[in-house]
């Protein structure tokens, strides 16, 4: 919590004044933060659910040195929560995998959308027995989904969905509490609970099993963030779910992708912003007059002529949901990234499409996306007079090195064509004359035979 708000407070907190809130700058002393830890549900029998409120204040000391207080921008931390929750979750899974041993794994609870990451190795019945309250919202929440297709004739898209798991998870509340239990009486009676659902051998072994799974996960999955293929992901979920989009839904998208590919294991501080970084140099192009940015492929497909042409055929199935279309598309990214660094490998030509080396550095001034983008059309003009000189180049070393196939052929036909037409060489008769001071006997040869 405290990393998440110390993020909130460099990053993303500002202070507005003037007319329409049109002044802002970032705040000087932080934010004033109220912090509650809550160790249960709201179900209406109490399951553990560990979780953390936080209150932010509205006020917040103005950075001109003057001591007065101003008003905090709400808006700015309103549209940076998720990507606040996503940061969260990231060094909460982290702090448990150091802590206990313990590794993460994406479980798919509703078919065709996002996994939520739980501890490997946990009995799903007890992770039955503790999500009753989710049950109730699921519940809800396919009525709710099943009215919203019915009005708009369509799947509801990530902020209608989020809408509506908001509105089930209303409906279904149930009132608060009003007698306090210490977290040691919620524990015994927790336990008590489930070895009556699951049993005490699940219960006892919970953390031995944890542990071993863990082991398991860790030895199966590399920890290994691979910048551009996680690009490439990033870049692909984003742009089918959303179209358009902006920097922090892209930044909320990178940390979700570290923890699938980390399971727990400690990130490098500032790999999300790197990752973000690369989609918006090499894999976005502006949208409009505002911070807007949308999918630009032609880094990996500069035969693209028609706009995003390559990711259209991936998205069109309307019967899959939402999420499985940004799936598929950020598999079929993958695998022209690993396709083009295979080629690479092999040594074979210089291709039009270039895909940056993973951390590698970018010297000299930042340039705008009015020039980033202007240089990227001339590189890729450079590349494809290149790729047409290569292929010239190709196909006359290729008749050169079919003409001198033929007149070999050619030769060796002519040689093979006067051996069978030469005359055999006659064999010359045997010479009966003896060499001088050699007298043979009458009837008899050299040898001592019979003639």
């Amino acid at each position: 919590m405290d990393k998440m708000l110390k993020w909130l407070e460099e990053s993303v907190a500002q202070i507005r004044w003037g007319s329409g809130g049109k002044h802002r700058a970032p705040v000087k002393d932080g934010l004033i933060v109220a912090v509650f830890r809550h160790h249960e549900s709201r179900a209406a029998e109490s399951k553990p659910l560990l979780h953390d409120h936080a209150v932010v204040s509205i006020r917040a000391r103005r950075p001109d040195g003057s001591g007065t207080w101003g008003n905090v921008s709400a808006d700015s931390l309103l549209a940076h929560i998720v990507v606040a929750d996503t940061l969260y979750l990231l060094y909460f899974m982290e702090e448990v995998s150091a802590r206990l041993g313990w590794a993460w794994e994406p479980r798919e609870v509703t078919p065709g959308r996002r996994p939520v990451m739980e501890i490997a190795g946990i009995d799903r019945r007890l992770i039955g027995w503790q999500s009753t309250r989710r049950q109730q919202i699921e519940e809800a929440l396919f009525v709710f989904t099943a009215e919203y297709m019915e009005e708009h004739g369509h799947e509801p898209g990530e902020r209608a969905a989020y809408g509506l798991a908001c509105r089930a998870a209303d409906r279904t509340r149930p009132p608060k509490r009003t007698e306090p239990r210490s977290l040691s009486e919620l524990r015994e009676r927790w336990r008590e609970s489930a070895i009556a659902a699951v049993g005490a051998d699940v219960v006892n072994r919970l953390a031995q099993r944890a542990r071993a799974a863990a082991a398991a996960v860790w030895a199966r999955v590399r920890p290994v963030v691979d910048i551009v293929l996680a690009a490439v992901d990033v870049v692909a979920v984003v742009y089918v779910m959303r179209g358009a989009f902006k920097r922090h839904h892209l930044l909320a998208e990178a940390r979700r992708h570290l923890s699938y590919v980390l399971r727990g294991r400690p990130h490098e501080p500032g790999l999300d912003e790197r990752i973000v970084q690369t989609v918006l140099d090499d894999f976005t192009r502006p949208v409009g007059r505002g911070l807007a940015v949308t999918a630009d492929l032609r880094a990996l497909y500069p035969r693209d002529t028609d706009d995003q042409a390559v990711l259209r055929p991936l998205t069109r199935n309307r019967m899959l949901p939402l999420y499985a279309r940004a799936r598929r598309a950020a598999g079929a990214l993958s695998a022209r990234v690993h396709t083009v660094r295979r080629s690479e490998r092999l040594g074979s030509r210089a291709r039009p499409h270039t895909v940056a080396v993973p951390g590698a550095s970018r010297s000299g001034p930042r340039l705008s996306r009015t020039d980033r983008k202007a240089g990227r059309d001339q590189e890729q003009q450079q590349e494809t007079d290149v790729a047409a000189l290569e292929q010239t180049r190709s196909t006359i070393e290729a008749v050169a090195l079919m003409a001198v196939s033929l007149q070999d052929g050619v030769r060796e036909r002519d040689v093979a064509r006067r051996l069978r037409q030469r005359p055999a060489p006659a064999t010359p008769a045997p010479s009966h004359t003896s060499p001088p001071g050699v007298q043979s006997a009458s009837g008899r040869t050299p040898s001592g035979g019979l003639a």
